[in-house]
């Protein structure tokens, strides 16, 4: 199980009574219990605490500076060279939502550094900077914005546990209203029965600085 505290996130903001330092610790003691894979993440997508499970799902990623899944998952899922090992289907069902869940939390945090610091990076990447400029707003409108829905989704999983495999799995936001109070989430990873008995064609491992995104053309000098 990793609780983290500290780091580079936002000034803590005002804890009522009820919301202790020990609640946070006992939930951390309730999400290890908990056999699926499961995650508490900032309005950044820092992540604030993980159970063993998770750790598990992405043991195999190798160290990264800045993009590591227990560190803010939204930084893992668009610039982590292994992302696509173990999240199935990378680009349509993991990197094109995250993207738009980016943009939802520049429209209400636009100030905040981490935030501000994605940004940056996206833009520094020609393939990821075209994704959220025009392959984002032509995928919504294709798909419809449900499809931007954590919440409910189906996701691809590729588990490093080879009696799974390649397996489904349903992403369920639970959030107690104390953790949503300090902006906090809770995301679940819902591992379904393997329906899929072929594994997929897995991508080259890339190196860092090489683009993610292969559906969307850089633009034409």
């Amino acid at each position: 199980m990793a609780y983290q505290a500290g780091g580079q996130r936002p000034a803590p903001r005002p804890v009522p009574e009820t919301c202790t330092q020990a609640y946070l610790q006992d939930y951390a003691v309730l999400l290890e219990s908990v056999a699926c894979p499961s995650l508490v993440v900032d309005h950044c997508w820092d992540v604030v605490m993980a159970n063993g499970a998770f750790e598990t799902l992405f043991r195999g990623v190798r160290r990264q500076t800045t993009a590591m899944p227990g560190d803010n998952f939204l930084r893992f899922v668009l610039f982590h060279p292994d992302a696509a090992d173990v999240l199935g289907e990378h680009e349509q069902g993991w990197c094109l939502p995250m993207l738009a869940h980016l943009r939802t939390a520049l429209e209400t945090y636009g100030h905040d550094h981490e935030l501000q610091a994605i940004r940056r990076d996206v833009a520094q990447d020609p393939l990821m900077e075209a994704a959220y400029r025009q392959g984002l707003p032509h995928w919504i409108r294709a798909v419809g914005e449900s499809a931007t829905r954590l919440d409910g989704a189906v996701r691809l999983l590729i588990h490093p546990d080879p009696r799974r495999g390649p397996t489904e799995c349903r992403i369920v936001e639970e959030t107690p209203e104390i953790l949503r109070g300090l902006g906090y989430r809770r995301l679940t990873l819902v591992l379904r029965e393997n329906r899929r008995p072929a594994a997929p064609v897995r991508r080259p491992r890339r190196t860092r600085g090489t683009a993610h995104l292969m559906v969307v053309r850089p633009p034409e000098n």
